[in-house]
């Protein structure tokens, strides 16, 4: 155990040197880092709303920077501390970019060498479980812990404890509602002003239970009545949800949210996927057993405008499309929503997923990169995480708590190529319209060498590189060495989706933890042509991600 945990520290490691270390020949300038971000202004049509909704938003907002602070804690510790110390305006903007002094797209490299008057405050190497564990804790501690009594590790393993140690030196758990009682009493306060003004019945009970969630830590009741809300204009994501900040062991839940505006006739174009899950599932290229489970058919698919990111979504990559909740028995029960964030996703499409491809797709195929392509293979990839299994065959756990810091890397790799085999059965039945499969198997391999540059600290990242080195393999994708481009071979991509999802979904069903570990180290590592591309990449100034101008003043809102 403690060979593997040790290689799964230094994996991340030589990622991060051959990746970034040779980066234009030498340690990038703080101006370098903040240039891999391009503002994106979130606004949305409001005019559509009534004056109850228009006055929930600020409530809501509140809510969702409170998020902020509670992610701060998670992620770093005292963020008012750090930021007070540094002198330097960029500096500033990046550690708020970052939620701390490390590079999120940069495999979290510090970035400071010493900040304030007498440079007291200096940025080691982050925690790979940030701040939810003591800073010296080993794995091995963690695990004898758990091994003392089924209760004892339940409460270490929950997703809402952070762990302490006592006067002793001993492991200890303090409830989220607890360790972070400020930030979460004042969210749950405007949750619940802002359920006095919600016109939907569902959704006025969702906020209620949710607020109730942040001060009990029993988030269930809540994901259910979520699941239930079918024609609330507005929503909010919040709470402790995505355990990707844990690279430790991939437990904790890290606190988020967004606030959304429903886009409804692009919503209505999208209704009738969510119901073709159990016969997409019976199709899967797996043996029966890895199939077995039935998805929850009152999933729903729907588009939404995304006017305010807080926490853990807000730090480094930004995401563009949400598959929730991730509790494995509300997903059996009811599905899950898959909610596409359109003008977010746009904003990628235009600003670095088309100047990617001008650079590194062949030029006789750069007519199949559309948008509406890069759309459907999104909103695929968060329908594909219901396909699969939530739990393992034997029956022992589910296959977050056996794959443990590697689940999330594996889920965001199947729900890719599920994702895109799910495109392909669809459009051979025609589902999908006039949209080409050419333009789905291009615009998804421009879209790894978007997501690859995420860095090893971002699951997504990781995924698209184990996903590049396996399809390049298989001959989905060929490289031109006189013009530096990349041209799809329809033929052979099929067959690479087929063969990445069964090694996935068997990985996930054994519960396989080993043997992940032995595929990452394997597919996860980045060749020097690869390399070579992606600094052309950064050469041309095609930014990596986004960062948002946000806010009550941008919507036109404020007092």
């Amino acid at each position: 155990m403690k060979s593997t945990y040790s290689l799964l520290l230094i994996l991340p490691i030589l990622f991060l040197l051959v990746f970034f270390g040779c980066e234009r020949g030498g340690r990038a300038t703080i101006q370098d880092r903040l240039a891999k971000y391009t503002p994106v202004r979130l606004t949305a049509d409001l005019s559509t709303l009534s004056e109850n909704q228009r006055r929930m938003l600020p409530l809501l907002i509140e809510a969702a920077k409170a998020m902020d602070e509670a992610f701060w804690m998670q992620a770093y510790g005292e963020r008012d501390e750090l930021l007070a110390a540094i002198e330097d305006a960029d500096v500033r903007r990046f550690v708020e970019i970052n939620y701390g002094p490390w590079d999120r797209l940069a495999g979290n490299e510090p970035f400071m060498a010493g900040v304030g008057p007498s440079s007291e405050l200096r940025a080691g190497p982050k925690p790979a479980g940030a701040n939810f564990y003591p800073a010296d804790m080993t794995a091995e501690e963690f695990e004898a812990a758990c091994g003392e009594s089924p209760e004892r590790a339940e409460a270490l393993r929950s997703l809402y404890t952070i762990v302490r140690r006592d006067d002793a030196g001993g492991l200890v758990t303090v409830l989220y509602s607890h360790a972070f009682s400020g930030p979460y009493q004042l969210a749950a306060e405007k949750l619940r002003q802002a359920a006095t003004l919600a016109e939907d019945p569902g959704f006025r009970q969702y906020l209620e239970l949710r607020a109730e969630a942040l001060l009990t830590d029993n988030y269930q009741p809540s994901d259910l009545a979520w699941m239930d809300m079918k024609d609330n204009l507005i929503d909010v994501v919040i709470g402790p949800i995505e355990t990707y900040e844990d690279r430790l062991f991939g437990y904790k839940a890290a606190s988020e949210a967004y606030v959304l505006i429903k886009d409804q006739s692009w919503s209505a174009r999208l209704s009738k996927y969510a119901a073709m899950l159990p016969q997409l599932q019976q199709g899967l290229p797996v043996p029966a057993p890895y199939k077995r489970e039935t998805p929850g058919t009152d999933s729903d698919l729907n588009v939404y405008d995304v006017i305010y990111y807080a926490g853990d979504c807000n730090a480094g990559s930004k995401t563009i499309a949400i598959n929730l909740p991730n509790d494995e028995e509300v997903q059996i029960q009811k599905g899950a929503r898959r909610l596409q964030l359109k003008n977010t996703m746009r904003a990628k499409f235009e600003k670095i997923l088309l100047p990617i491809s001008d650079l590194l797709i062949d030029e006789s195929q750069r007519e199949h990169i559309t948008f509406e392509a890069f759309f459907n293979n999104v909103m695929f990839h968060e329908v594909a995480h219901g396909l699969g299994i939530k739990n393992t065959l034997d029956g022992s756990s589910t296959v977050r708590v056996a794959l443990k810091e590697q689940a999330s890397t594996l889920e965001e790799g199947k729900a890719d190529v599920l994702g895109l085999y799910m495109i392909s059965v669809l459009q051979e039945q025609g589902e999908l319209g006039e949209t080409a499969l050419m333009d789905n198997y291009v615009t998804f391999i421009a879209g790894i060498f978007r997501s690859i540059r995420f860095g090893a600290s971002s699951a997504h990242g990781v995924a698209n590189l184990i996903r590049f080195n396996f399809f390049r393999d298989m001959g989905a994708f060929t490289r031109d060495e006189g013009t530096g481009t990349y041209r799809v071979h329809p033929d052979k991509m099929q067959a690479a989706v087929n063969a990445l999802s069964e090694k996935i979904l068997r990985f996930q069903g054994d519960g396989d933890y080993e043997g992940v570990v032995a595929f990452v180290e394997q597919m996860g590592q980045i060749g020097p042509v690869l390399q070579a591309d992606l600094d052309r990449l950064a050469g041309a100034g095609i930014p990596v991600d986004i960062v948002f101008e946000q806010g009550l003043d941008v919507l036109g809102l404020a007092p």
